[in-house]
């Protein structure tokens, strides 16, 4: 008779943190590794201009939402190792719907710390090893840092719009996460299929981040 092997816990702390947001960088990865085509061939009659105009608008989003990520960061500087790692895998994602992954009229100066995690996110085929390795460092710390912000007054220098207190801060993003991945499922069931991939992925690594900044924000 063979003997009941109980099944591993799963994972907690950094170490989860870590595992999730590789996961979701991967998946993207996966999804960006096809480009789209706008061609009429096997988009059962839509409209190439539609799905054109979906990944305009998936990019225009991505872009918002990196730069809400460089706000946060300027007003809460000990968030920064917790979220660059996101705030680049939200700039792989509006290059790899189209965009250049800041808003127009974004100065490149905005945030200090905001700047590395920019330079990292080349282009949307960067290696997902990277991005792994950059989460594990943001997560191994990502407690101490939430800790210090908590305690830590907002930067003069941040966006009105972003909240006092660090914890609300990031509440603040992972509604943002949330509100996109919503769309982002809707407006799937609309568009070609490559697009609608890219879509699918974009939305599971956004559900992952909110996960992550929810958990961070408790």
């Amino acid at each position: 008779m063979s003997s009941f092997t109980p099944p591993s816990r799963t994972p907690s702390g950094p170490r989860r943190r870590s595992l999730l947001t590789s996961a979701a960088g991967a998946a993207v990865l996966v999804g960006c590794s096809a480009p789209e085509s706008s061609s009429p061939a096997g988009t059962a009659g839509r409209s190439p201009s539609a799905a054109d105009a979906a990944r305009a608008r998936a990019a225009r989003e991505s872009e918002t939402l990196a730069a809400r990520y460089a706000d946060v960061i300027a007003a809460h500087p000990p968030l920064a190792k917790l979220l660059d790692p996101l705030r680049t895998e939200v700039v792989r994602h509006a290059q790899a719907f189209g965009g250049t992954g800041s808003r127009p009229g974004d100065s490149p100066s905005a945030s200090p710390s905001a700047s590395p995690a920019a330079s990292s996110a080349g282009s949307p085929s960067a290696s997902s090893a990277s991005s792994a390795s950059s989460a594990s460092s943001a997560s191994a710390s990502s407690s101490a840092s939430l800790s210090a912000a908590s305690s830590a007054p907002a930067s003069a220098t941040a966006s009105p719009a972003v909240p006092v207190r660090a914890k609300d801060a990031l509440a603040g993003l992972a509604t943002a996460e949330l509100a996109l991945v919503d769309r982002r499922t809707t407006a799937l069931l609309d568009v070609p299929g490559e697009l609608a991939r890219l879509l699918a992925s974009v939305a599971a690594a956004g559900a992952a981040h909110a996960f992550l900044l929810t958990e961070e924000a408790k």
